[in-house]
């Protein structure tokens, strides 16, 4: 509820100031394009019979688009907490994944995106003239705070890259802790990379992260060849390695990462006294559990680990009570260098 109130807050803040009338700028997308009398080509110098074709407009969103998109990121970032701390239910993430996809993918094409919101923020503060968009500061924020507050709920959820890339996820892989540790750096080069290049001056500014997205060609159903080669290279990777882009590549898990090592609440794996089994280690493709417990950092609350503990089980009356030892001596037999559960069996608080 604390979460539920926060959220809501914040958007309708956010909500009032983008229906505000703003301030006029020396260029915004409703002013006509034209090229200057002495430049634009006129018609006697053309030929005749040439009629020079009106001025193209750009027509902008409308702003109560943008105040939906907000309402949806908030709710859906609610929902996701609750999933993570409260509900605790694998189902019920999938299901936000794919109304997520659906929504911020395929429908909206991927934009606005938090991820791709990093670089506009950059630009904003490196440079005064250029003006950063609130509802695209919002998405920036809102994930952040969320993060702040309940971990890593934005990937477990409502992002629509890890979503596609959880949909083709087939038969996972464990990596090795090193390659998955080191790997997880490049993320914090191309952050680096993408903020310097957002942040140059305009003449030579770039945003990377938008414009080398694996996935937005497969939302538009449009983009380079190479995009497309990418991202389906990205998939085809990912029906084995859990979200690789996620994990190596994406800029926005690198400062989410950085957060939820603060986050008020973390993600605690059973409703009560975690067991040694280490069933809950080989369900999570993402090596985000370490000695049994869901690191900060890495844990994306997807909560594949609920749906594989057995006193999690035993407290949605899916399992009998001594169930729980079978299945965690099943575990300790199994080829492992882990310990097996050495803590007696006590009945779980429901």
């Amino acid at each position: 509820m604390q979460l539920a109130l926060i959220f809501l807050a914040t958007l309708s803040v956010l909500g009032v100031s983008l229906l505000l009338p703003q301030p006029a700028t020396a260029a915004t997308a409703e002013e006509d394009y034209a090229r200057q009398a002495s430049v634009a080509p006129q018609p006697d110098d053309i030929g005749a019979g040439y009629e020079i074709p009106p001025a193209q407009r750009v027509a902008p969103r409308a702003a109560w688009w943008y105040v939906v998109d907000m309402a949806l990121l908030a709710a859906a970032l609610v929902v996701a907490a609750l999933i993570a701390h409260r509900w605790r239910r694998r189902w019920m993430a999938v299901t936000l994944s794919l109304a997520s996809l659906a929504y911020f993918g395929f429908f909206r094409g991927g934009c606005v995106c938090p991820i791709g919101a990093t670089q506009n923020v950059a630009a904003g503060i490196a440079d005064s003239s250029y003006a950063v968009p609130l509802a695209v500061l919002a998405f920036f924020m809102l994930p952040l705070v969320a993060a702040l507050l309940a971990g890593r709920v934005f990937c477990g959820g409502p992002c629509p890259l890890g979503a596609i890339q959880d949909l083709v996820l087939i038969k996972p892989k464990q990596l090795p802790p090193a390659v998955d540790r080191w790997g997880g750096k490049f993320r914090y080069a191309y952050l680096g990379i993408a903020v310097v290049l957002a942040a140059a001056p305009a003449a030579a500014r770039e945003f990377p992260i938008c414009r080398y997205d694996p996935f937005v060609g497969f939302f538009r159903l449009t983009g380079p060849a190479t995009m497309f080669a990418f991202g389906t290279a990205l998939l085809a990777i990912g029906t084995v390695i859990g979200r690789p882009y996620c994990r190596f590549l994406c800029p926005y898990g690198a400062l989410l990462g950085v957060v939820s090592r603060f986050s008020w609440k973390s993600v605690s794996i059973t409703p009560d006294e975690e067991l040694d089994c280490g069933l809950c280690t080989e369900a999570c493709p993402f090596g985000a559990i370490e000695n049994m417990r869901a690191k900060r950092a890495t844990c994306l609350a997807c909560a594949r680990c609920f749906a594989h503990c057995p006193r999690q089980q035993y407290a949605w009356g899916e399992i009998e009570l001594y169930e729980i030892e079978q299945l965690t001596q099943q575990a300790a037999d199994k080829p492992t260098d882990k310990k097996p559960a050495t803590r007696p069996i006590e009945e779980p608080v429901a």
